[in-house]
């Protein structure tokens, strides 16, 4: 079955609104500064000057998880993907108001990133209220299929986790069934409640909050990687 790793290519808009003059300066000036390089392996030592654990946002929407995490883990490294233009500029707004030296962004696609980060490389990647792409047409689409889990999986170091959110029932259903399919995670819960209050070290994002404005149930994953030679 086909997926995001051989559809090649990106679906949706890629920008919105028309930028006001801070913010197309933002795109100018600050972006450049801080983009992951077009090419390469992508390392936290070129990123960053250093090594130090590095975390992965596929798709991070307006920036408000992967600008908290970051100002939470200072000594850590993020990358963040997006490719809307609007969700770009406004995490460019966090990371220079925060003041956020440990962020990298890529305005496209995430795997054309992730594809060239070192295997084992990463201690965390975040998939938080993906597309959900609900008719069963587009079930290629979505980004919870074999072969983008598959790229996490390797990229992830043993005992590195990744985290998926989402609160579309379909979604909810499709991802339980790639993930409880696979070896090479353990799904972090212990009790059924667990996958229905967010964790710690886990901020709402804008979607999460527009999700339960207009009613909808958010759900929480939580997968370990395990070592390869247990897999």
């Amino acid at each position: 079955m086909k997926d995001p790793t051989t559809l090649n290519r990106l679906y949706g808009r890629q920008s919105g609104h028309k930028l006001r003059a801070g913010q197309q300066d933002l795109v100018e000036r600050l972006l450049p500064q801080i983009s992951v390089p077009e090419d390469g392996p992508i390392t936290a030592a070129r990123l960053f000057g250093e090594d130090r654990p590095l975390h992965f946002e596929i798709g991070f929407g307006g920036g408000e998880h992967m600008a908290y995490r970051a100002d939470m883990l200072p000594d850590h490294g993020f990358i963040g993907c997006e490719p809307f233009l609007n969700g770009v500029v406004t995490a460019l707004t966090h990371i220079r108001d925060q003041h956020l030296p440990n962020v990298r962004l890529h305005m496209g696609n995430a795997l054309d990133v992730l594809s060239r980060v070192p295997d084992g490389a990463l201690s965390f990647v975040y998939l938080l209220h993906p597309d959900p792409w609900p008719k069963a047409r587009h079930a290629k689409r979505r980004m919870m299929n074999k072969g983008p889990v598959d790229m996490i999986a390797a990229k992830l170091k043993p005992g590195g986790e990744f985290r998926f959110g989402t609160d579309h029932p379909v979604y909810l259903r499709w991802a339980m069934m790639v993930m409880n399919g696979r070896a090479d995670f353990d799904w972090l819960a212990a009790t059924p409640q667990d996958f229905l209050k967010r964790p710690g070290g886990w901020p709402e994002t804008r979607y999460e909050a527009k999700a339960r404005r207009q009613g909808h149930e958010v759900w929480y994953f939580r997968y370990r990687r395990r070592d390869a030679s247990v897999a």
